[in-house]
């Protein structure tokens, strides 16, 4: 009896389970320094985020958002950055090939908030739309860490320019 109750909950959970993490979110750690102080302020601990993928593809992207993306250099790997452009804004850069960018269409302006020791944009360039992958919303651990990550964009990096037309801001 009690067996068949358990293979009806995992009957019935499992599917759940996938979907929600599919569709709706799930928890990430957070490695490297690249985002400090934002994460991972204290370089031995380890900050724990909570990573929604709903809306990942349309309006709920926005400049200062944090986003998981497929690494550009990588595609084993992913990275956490913060948007700092998105399609037809234009940019200043931090080492790029160009002083001066402008994000093509389809594309976003990723950057670590700690300068210099981040494999971001001013690495390899404007980043696709379609390598994003979930907007970090919250610290879930360590729980001392817990908050809700705000939209923030250091006055320093905002856009030169701000596209009048952006389909996804």
């Amino acid at each position: 009896m009690a067996f068949r109750r358990f293979g009806k909950s995992l009957l019935y959970g499992l599917p759940l389970g996938i979907t929600f993490l599919d569709c709706v979110g799930y928890v990430a750690r957070v490695d490297g320094t690249s985002m400090q102080p934002a994460l991972n302020p204290v370089a031995e601990e380890r900050d724990y985020v909570f990573l929604l993928r709903w809306g990942i593809h349309n309006s709920a992207v926005e400049r200062g958002d944090i986003i998981s993306l497929i690494s550009p250099k990588d595609p084993s790997q992913k990275i956490i950055k913060r948007v700092v452009g998105m399609q037809g804004d234009v940019v200043s850069t931090l080492g790029y090939k160009h002083e001066i960018v402008r994000v093509p269409d389809g594309h976003c302006w990723v950057e670590g908030d700690h300068t210099g020791y981040s494999l971001d944009s001013n690495t390899f360039g404007p980043v696709a739309l379609g390598l994003m992958s979930a907007r970090a919303v919250a610290i879930v651990w360590p729980p001392e860490r817990w908050r809700i990550l705000k939209n923030e964009l250091p006055r320093r990096r905002r856009p030169v320019q701000v596209a009048k037309a952006n389909y996804y801001n």
